[in-house]
């Protein structure tokens, strides 16, 4: 009996573009369906009836909500061969460090910058910065976070690369250049089929911001 594979999403998450990635590193066809965030598909309902948010990972009628969650099950299930995880338990749990990081401290950082004004989003703008400062100083000489293999820390880090270009726009700043050895290391990322399939192009994204800012300043 075939695997069924469904992952319900909206192509401009960040939290779904990790998911994409997991997917496609391990090789898994899935059913990738478009939800509708303003009229949410009766499944995704049924699926996720707690948060009611997406990405919701469908295996065999069985849904695994959450991205982080969502990464560490793929791997778990189809990342025997070449697991995103490492096997020693101390690497684990600083993966698992930095993938938290980036929820608690980059994501909410980034949204700011994008959805804020005036002095809410200079505040914001120095926020982002330190975050890529962190970054950049853990990334340090390592190919990947993680080494020298692409990992947990690194699917759960690179969707936020899809976001520099309306970040820099709206930042008015070049964090190529302030970071290059985070830039290096998107570079790299962008490289792997699983991401570059995964992430949006990043001038269609900064048209989707600035319609949620339009929407936003109209209220």
């Amino acid at each position: 009996m075939a695997e069924e594979v469904i992952l319900l999403d909206v192509w401009a998450s960040s939290f779904g573009m990790r998911a994409r990635i997991a997917l496609r590193e391990m090789g898994v066809e899935f059913d990738l369906r478009e939800e509708d965030l303003s009229n949410k598909s009766p499944l995704l309902l049924k699926m996720n009836p707690v948060h009611k948010k997406i990405p919701v990972l469908i295996h065999n009628g069985k849904p695994v909500c959450e991205s982080l969650l969502i990464v560490q099950y793929i791997d778990e299930t189809w990342g025997h061969e070449s697991p995103l995880l490492p096997s020693n338990p101390y690497e684990r749990a600083r993966d698992r460090f930095w993938a938290d990081y980036a929820d608690k401290k980059i994501y909410p950082a980034v949204r700011a910058v994008f959805l804020s004004m005036g002095e809410d989003q200079e505040a914001a703008k120095k926020e982002n910065i330190e975050c890529w400062k962190v970054l950049e100083g853990e990334l340090g000489d390592k190919a990947y976070f993680g080494g020298e293999r692409f990992g947990y820390a690194d699917v759960s880090l690179i969707p936020f690369y899809s976001w520099l270009y309306a970040l820099e726009t709206l930042a008015d700043s070049n964090i190529v250049e302030e970071f290059p050895k985070m830039a290096s290391w998107a570079k790299r990322c962008m490289q792997r089929e699983s991401v570059a399939k995964s992430l949006p192009d990043q001038h269609k994204l900064y048209d989707y911001i600035m319609e949620r800012r339009k929407k936003l300043q109209a209220q």
